[in-house]
């Protein structure tokens, strides 16, 4: 049986409303979800949403250290909205780029998994930018000047696909980025 893992990025602050979409979609699809962080040597953390839902997730699975063939076991990464990419750009070192930055490059150089970003999880490439550079791709409208400052092509859409990179304007469109990247994982068999 070909498992059909995707892997989402977490941290506090993510929007309730979209990772409770990705929770019920993908499952319905028999996708496997994975919710990955920085776990800072601990055994799992709790993250709290952004609004005033007061949901949490308990998330034991971290992006760090992940070898090359846990990664491209992966069909799809996504970055979600909310302020899941702010916290997550965070580096002690800043001659390093954030760790969760580095990991969103290496899925980035392995053009069979697909990479979703939405809103503001645009804010993690910004260590990165030539990830983007060149790519069409849609964020929230207040990231629009980042947008253009990386060197992205940005289009006024609610979804944008460019190859492996689909984009979405806000959290708020987050069923167009899972319809879009259940079809592409469908394509691919």
């Amino acid at each position: 049986m070909n498992i059909k893992k995707i892997g989402i990025l977490l941290e506090s602050d993510f929007y309730e409303p979209e990772i409770w979409y990705y929770q019920h979609r993908f499952a319905e699809e028999g996708f496997e979800l994975h919710f990955l962080t920085r776990l800072w040597g601990q055994e799992g953390l709790t993250f709290r949403g952004h609004e005033n839902h007061l949901n949490t997730i308990y998330c034991w699975e971290s992006f760090e250290n992940m070898s090359d063939e846990e990664l491209n076991s992966f069909y799809a990464i996504i970055v979600p909205s909310g302020m899941v990419s702010d916290r997550l750009r965070y580096t002690e070192d800043l001659s390093k780029i954030p760790p969760a930055t580095a990991f969103l490059k290496r899925a980035f150089a392995n053009q069979n998994i697909i990479k979703g970003i939405i809103c503001h999880g645009l804010w993690l490439v910004a260590p990165a930018t030539e990830i983007v550079k060149g790519r069409n791709l849609v964020c929230h409208p207040n990231l629009h000047g980042d947008a253009i400052a990386y060197g992205a092509n940005y289009i006024d859409e609610d979804l944008v696909v460019d190859n492996d990179l689909v984009t979405a304007r806000t959290g708020g469109h987050c069923h167009l980025l899972a319809r879009k990247i259940i079809d592409m994982i469908n394509e691919r068999g």
